[in-house]
């Protein structure tokens, strides 16, 4: 959410913004803001001018009173009367209309950074760089659930009649190296200072409102019936959430922190042949990080913050690149993003395993997370980046590490978190 008072004074920058953003159908909703925002501002005055009057009439009845002249009194607390019945009227239209702009302004997009590629969808996304040579082996590599299969280490029927599809049951040694993986990634991110956190799972609309756009709400997040909760879809809402109404001392910032979750997610609409297995799926856990920051500090800590997750494949001998996400790709709230995706030997292409997005103060804005510096208090900017998430990972980790002879190579950095172990066989 964008600064009610820039838009304001910059509704061509706005409008400019949104086209940018292929989104024009959205371009209307800048005069709109602007003709409510004045009748707000006009009826904040009359209430103000109201309750100035207010003031002194009382005085005046005060003194009136003392003089012994009680019909002048009566007229004026007639006067006071019906100068509440004006006022509450106010009171409730500026509720209206604040009501009617937060609506409005929540769904114009955030300004995206000045270096953000113009295009209208993924497919112009743009690739900044490679880390890694990508290797075709010279025998086929088989669909990741059939290695699984493989190691006995999934079961999608069984997960199919329990829960339905986009749910597995990780078994043996493949439900291990998952869990090598999160346990490997959390110690990676406390080696690099981060603090280590489980959020709650579980989150309030006030914060749901507060991280996301309403379009990726309804694509994504599972409501608890009867009650005001919601499934984390990524621990990033739990996590930036936790800051929601507070005031930081400048002093205190950097604030970050990595988490551990599993992560909830509807998956609406149909995907690929590439997507089966568990490359899509309602159910997966997580390591996650974030930051809030001083503005002037968000775009290094961008940059710091895909590195990691560059720095995490790269330590498991998987290729990757970075993308950075074009102006229509990128979700209503974010500044920038940058995709991390991995080389796949089998599809002899990369796919995402993490995304990188810095969303300036739009988060802070809505859940009032502000900082107080030397200067005053201001909004804090956040950022997040996906650490690894074992699902993706784990096709990644797989295609990469298997071997000719059907057993998988387990890189050195992960062996103590597998007892020791070289390769599965």
């Amino acid at each position: 959410m964008i600064d009610i008072k820039f838009l304001r004074e910059n509704p061509d920058a706005v409008k400019e913004n949104i086209r940018k953003k292929f989104q024009d159908e959205k371009l209307p909703l800048v005069d709109e803001v602007i003709a409510l925002d004045a009748q707000v501002r006009k009826a904040q005055q009359e209430a103000d001018d109201i309750r100035a009057s207010r003031n002194k009439i009382s005085k005046e009845i005060g003194a009136l009173m003392a003089q012994g002249r009680k019909e002048e009194a009566e007229a004026k607390k007639a006067e006071v009367a019906a100068n509440a019945a004006r006022l509450a009227e106010l009171e409730e239209q500026e509720n209206v209309l604040r009501e009617k702009i937060k609506k409005d302004m929540m769904t114009i997009p955030n300004i995206i950074d000045p270096s953000v590629p113009i295009g209208k969808d993924d497919s112009e996304n743009v690739e900044i760089t490679r880390y890694g040579e990508p290797v075709v082996p010279d025998f086929e590599v088989p669909y990741h659930t059939e290695i699984m299969e493989r190691f006995h280490g999934i079961d999608l029927d069984a997960a199919g009649r329990v829960a339905g599809n986009g749910f597995y049951y990780l078994m043996g040694d493949i439900a291990r190296l998952h869990s090598a993986v999160i346990a490997y990634a959390r110690d990676f991110m406390i080696n690099r200072g981060f603090t280590y956190c489980v959020p709650p799972f579980m989150i309030r609309s006030s914060v749901v409102d507060g991280v996301m756009s309403f379009a990726e709400m309804d694509a994504m997040m599972y409501k608890i019936e009867g009650e005001d909760l919601y499934l984390i879809g990524t621990s990033e809402h739990s996590m930036i959430g936790k800051f929601i109404d507070t005031i930081i001392p400048e002093e205190e910032l950097p604030k970050t922190l990595t988490s551990y979750s599993p992560c909830f997610r509807k998956e609406k609409g149909a995907h690929g042949i590439e997507e089966r297995g568990v490359y899509r799926i309602h159910q997966f856990e997580k390591q996650e990080m974030i930051v809030v920051c001083r503005p002037e500090d968000s775009p290094i800590w961008f940059d710091k913050l895909w590195q990691n997750t560059v720095d995490l494949f790269r330590s498991m001998d998987i290729p990757v690149r970075t993308i950075e996400c074009c102006s229509g790709d990128l979700a209503d709230l974010k500044v920038k993003s940058y995709d991390v995706e991995a080389w796949s030997p089998r599809q002899q292409k990369y796919f995402e395993v993490g995304s990188c997005s810095n969303l300036g103060d739009a988060q802070a804005r809505r859940l009032r997370i502000r900082v107080n510096g030397k200067d005053g208090k201001y909004f804090a900017h956040t950022l997040n980046n996906t650490v690894v998430a074992p699902p993706r990972m784990l096709i990644a980790f797989l295609e990469n590490n298997l071997q000719a002879d059907g057993s998988v190579r387990i890189p050195e950095v992960l062996q103590p978190y597998m007892g020791g172990m070289t390769q599965l066989r």
